[in-house]
């Protein structure tokens, strides 16, 4: 990844006026959360009128977790995200059915569920999904949902997986760049990091965020 700049996702948006500020900040994607066992959950209907509201290039990324597939083809249809987020034990059959590219959330911190050595298990993830358009290598543990502003050891970060890698888990302004430096992902994806409260941006969380991301980058 030498010489590529990290991209950017804010996750969980649940207002029009926080996705605006994001894309007016500069950022790749937006996150918009659509299972019901988040705190961050924004419903169809919201859903839709964020996706609306963001002017072009700006990707949108609707994100499950082993939600009903009836559900999901109806939230695919309406709001019409650029491409899909699962995050729990959806095999590649369940994620390729909706006709979107998907990302697929890889738990690398300790859980409830957790069955070994921390991110022991990714290697598994990433050989069950080989059309994924990425991987998140999220801090939340096995079984739980993403969002929880914990981090993990950023050298477990893979290599060498195929597709691109995508950094989650614990970031904001302060520890962005060192993880950017240390890791070298394709992009980073931040949700806790930037807000308030769950689901309420804070726009100088954002300006920051971004400015620690630029400036790493410009060291890539």
């Amino acid at each position: 990844m030498t010489g590529q700049r990290a991209r950017v996702k804010f996750c969980g948006m649940m207002r029009v006026e926080d996705a605006l500020a994001a894309a007016r900040l500069g950022v790749d994607a937006i996150g918009i959360v659509l299972t019901r066992r988040s705190r961050r959950f924004a419903g169809i209907d919201r859903a839709r009128d964020i996706c609306r509201s963001l002017p072009p290039f700006v990707t949108t990324v609707a994100l499950f977790m082993d939600d009903e597939p009836a559900f999901v083809a109806e939230a695919v249809t309406s709001v019409s995200p650029h491409m899909l987020q699962f995050h729990g034990s959806e095999m590649a059959a369940d994620c390729v059915r909706y006709g979107r590219p998907y990302l697929k959330s890889v738990a690398m911190g300790a859980g409830a569920e957790a069955t070994g050595p921390v991110g022991a298990d990714w290697h598994a993830v990433v050989a069950a999904h080989p059309h994924a358009a990425g991987f998140v290598f999220d801090g939340h543990g096995a079984g739980e949902a993403g969002g929880s502003g914990r981090r993990f050891d950023w050298s477990l970060a893979p290599t060498g997986v195929g597709q691109p890698v995508i950094l989650a888990g614990g970031l904001d302004d302060a520890n962005v760049g060192a993880a950017i430096r240390q890791a070298r992902p394709f992009a980073v994806d931040v949700a806790s990091g930037i807000e308030s409260a769950p689901g309420i941006k804070d726009e100088d969380r954002m300006r920051r965020f971004m400015a620690a991301v630029n400036e790493a980058n410009e060291e890539r």
